[in-house]
């Protein structure tokens, strides 16, 4: 499918829905994923935001992005579920496959798939979300959240037996690609390390199902670490080796790409009077967020703002029209197997009839620790220079048709 804009995917409805200018979305299959929304609400219509997501310049890197408009259920299927693969997707022999754990351990260890699946199982819900979401014009859906199973990592590590001099474990995949380095070009892995104490998190997985499936190759088979909490980056894909050093890792991905940059400003550091001081700090940890999915409007004219928060466990959400007062929204609670610690709580907030025109709508999530989603004019967020860990609040324009009282049943999804 065309993944560059909406152009082809609208559809103008007919009879009164027509009249009064509603558009609706084109998405294959979406009315079916509707009767499945949350609560459901069928035969609802979906608006299409008009600021659009621009069209994706590296699809070879980056695909699969969510289309917000279509988040219909908690979990995201594996062949919705966005991808990113800096140097592609590597061949794995799933028979052939061993996991390497060494470097500064007591006893090394080789396991095979089977021997991986054989150990305890562990699963989680976690909202897996890309540390440059929403940091750039076309990456507006670098999101998904799925039950991930395997292994757990902390106790592979203990048998290993970590030596007190180890302070990093860095983990490798088997995707490789050239990278140049001064004036000479050389071959690496992709890798990312965290510290020992982290590695030990009893949340950490060594990840062989998603959603209850074999973890598909796209998605890191046969094993991907799975680190509930972290951006996505961290949750290192085809893995091969897991090795632990004394060293922090300074690959590209741990000290050129993925890395924040922030100008703090003259004066807030010792000894840096009257001078701007530059911070730099490696994407780790994800950052409390939410985003409007979608505006619905009901067979009674009645329209509602659905949408994910995430990044924390959640207290509560608010929505604000037109910059106006924040008022609360429903978060659902329908399913108590959606409620775990690391994945999206959905969300919706009841309208009513708004005025026609365009409108803005924007969203804001607070955690259950009082933390609250910053403004975009939030001094951490104005003092950045690079584009990832952007979690600040979220605004998206809708055009809210002139007739008001057209039956819903006048419009239909135009899907294949």
């Amino acid at each position: 499918m065309d993944r560059t804009g909406i152009g082809r995917r609208i559809v103008m409805a007919q009879g009164g829905a027509a009249a009064a200018g509603l558009v609706l979305l084109r998405f294959p299959g979406l009315a079916e994923a509707f009767a499945r929304a949350f609560p459901s609400r069928p035969g609802e219509q979906v608006l299409p935001w008009l600021d659009q997501p621009a069209a994706n310049p590296v699809p070879q890197v980056v695909g699969d992005l969510l289309r917000w408009e279509e988040l219909s259920s908690f979990l995201t299927p594996a062949e919705r579920f966005f991808t990113v693969a800096h140097y592609g997707q590597p061949q794995v022999d799933a028979q052939a496959w061993r996991l390497e754990v060494g470097g500064l351990v007591e006893r090394p260890l080789a396991l095979t798939l089977d021997a991986l699946r054989a150990r305890p199982r562990q699963e989680v819900p976690f909202t897996l979300e890309c540390s440059g979401n929403h940091g750039l014009p076309f990456l507006h859906g670098a999101i998904g959240t799925a039950r991930w199973a395997g292994t757990p990592l902390a106790p592979l590590l203990a048998e290993a037996g970590v030596l007190e001099r180890g302070s990093e474990v860095i983990f490798w995949g088997a995707d490789a690609g050239e990278e140049v380095l001064g004036d000479i070009t050389v071959t690496q892995h992709f890798a990312r390390s965290m510290s020992v104490a982290d590695a030990g998190d009893p949340a950490l997985l060594l990840c062989y199902e998603m959603n209850g499936q074999p973890l598909p190759a796209k998605h890191g088979a046969p094993v991907r670490l799975i680190a509930p909490g972290w951006y996505g980056v961290a949750n290192v894909k085809w893995l091969t080796r897991i090795e632990v050093r004394d060293t922090r890792l300074q690959n590209r991905f741990m000290a050129r790409d993925y890395v924040t940059l922030r100008q703090e400003p003259a004066g807030s550091a010792p000894g840096q009077a009257g001078q701007p001081t530059w911070v730099e700090t490696s994407v780790g940890r994800a950052l409390l967020k939410s985003a409007p999915a979608f505006v619905g409007r009901a067979a009674s004219g009645s329209y509602r703002v659905v949408g994910a928060a995430w990044g924390a466990p959640i207290a509560r959400v608010e929505v604000q029209i037109d910059g106006g007062a924040w008022l609360p929204a429903t978060i659902d609670h329908s399913d108590p197997a959606e409620e775990g610690e690391f994945s999206w709580r959905l969300w919706s907030h009841e309208w009513g009839i708004p005025t026609a025109g365009e409108h803005r709508v924007t969203s804001r999530a607070t955690a259950a620790d009082g933390r609250v989603q910053p403004a975009p004019d939030d001094p951490w967020l104005a003092s950045k220079r690079t584009y990832y860990e952007s979690n600040g609040q979220i605004t998206r324009r809708v055009n809210i048709p002139v007739s008001m009282t057209a039956p819903a049943s006048t419009a239909v999804f135009a899907g294949k």
